[in-house]
């Protein structure tokens, strides 16, 4: 019967043995990676460290395109991608055509939204299906509306339907709501709040007693947006639907220019115009009615795609009318 010494050295043998199969099974799988032949005689360790680096490289972005492959068999998204000049550390392969990034210093471009990375003649090829991850979205107020939603998979920024059901608990009959601005301070430190602890923000009546606090960053929200609710695509023909004199043909109009609105941003407006008309329901109380309402949030939701301020000037009216429009006429614009 072999000694207890003999045993544990046949097993530490086998184990060896194992583990050197292994690490030649690995090889075999980054050489064939890299396109390599692997002879009787293997490259020097010198040189074959660098040459997996390169290879562990290339199959994590040809693993990452071809899950993007994948996912393009489901539902269709019409975010475009954010892309910035990137210097990339290491060698990186380009997600759309798997091709190398040669250079040192900014080899390609990096979606700031989802990490994708792609050569910058190829980055107009890519479809528009970014899919922004939480991780690369940093920030609540002054993100595009699209890529929040999409990155916190929700129909709505959850600033809108957090403030909205805070002012519908305890502030519709509040006088002046919307008219009344907040304290500035308390504004901001509600911006900065969301834009650190996301969902979990306190807006309550024990963290701010004042509903007009809550009204504001609502509305600040909604301006530093930087592609307005009512998108610069869609607004002349907003514009062109208010100048119709004819109500059906208005209402029509309407219709039509709230298709061309993004998804997020027709449900947005669509969760909001409900909520305004609720509260010139309440107008008995709070004094604010559709036309006050409309003053209010018309150059909030709308703004002029040009900087022509003569031109700007002239459309306030269109806008007021818009979004009164868009108020009384919710439940069959929608």
């Amino acid at each position: 019967m072999p000694s207890r010494e003999a045993y544990e050295g046949q097993k530490g043998d086998k184990s060896l043995v194992q583990k050197g199969k292994r690490e030649a099974n690995q090889e075999e799988i980054l050489a064939a990676a890299l396109g390599m032949r692997m002879g009787p005689q293997k490259p020097p360790a010198t040189l074959w460290q660098p040459l997996k680096l390169f290879a562990y490289s290339q199959l994590t972005s040809l693993v990452r395109r071809a899950t993007l492959k994948e996912n393009a068999a489901g539902p269709k998204y019409d975010k475009v991608h954010n892309f910035k000049v990137h210097t990339f550390r290491g060698p990186h392969w380009c997600e759309h055509c798997a091709n190398f990034m040669w250079g040192l210093v900014a080899q390609g471009v990096k979606c700031a939204d989802c990490g994708i990375n792609v050569h910058k003649q190829c980055s107009a090829a890519v479809p528009n299906d970014c899919k922004p991850n939480l991780k690369h979205v940093r920030k609540v107020y002054s993100c595009d509306l699209t890529t929040l939603v999409k990155a916190h998979n929700t129909t709505r920024p959850m600033v809108v339907d957090m403030c909205i059901r805070e002012i519908e608990s305890r502030g519709l009959k509040s006088e002046g709501l919307y008219r009344i601005s907040g304290f500035s301070d308390s504004v901001e430190e509600v911006k900065m709040a969301f834009d650190k602890d996301g969902e979990k923000t306190d807006i309550s009546v024990d963290a701010y007693e004042d509903i007009n606090i809550i009204t504001g960053a609502l509305k600040l929200y909604l301006r530093d947006l930087p592609v307005p609710i009512i998108s610069y695509d869609a607004y002349p023909r907003f514009i062109e639907a208010a100048k119709i004199d004819e109500p059906e043909k208005r209402l029509e109009a309407l219709r039509e220019a709230i298709a061309l609105l993004a998804p997020s941003h027709s449900e947005t407006l669509q969760y909001l115009m409900v909520h305004l008309k609720r509260v010139a329901l309440h107008e008995e109380h709070n004094l604010m009615n559709v036309e006050n309402l409309a003053i209010i949030f018309g150059p909030t939701l709308m703004q002029a795609p040009d900087m022509d301020a003569m031109k700007a000037l002239n459309d306030i009216r269109y806008q007021r009318q818009v979004v009164e429009l868009l108020i009384k006429k919710e439940d069959v614009l929608f």
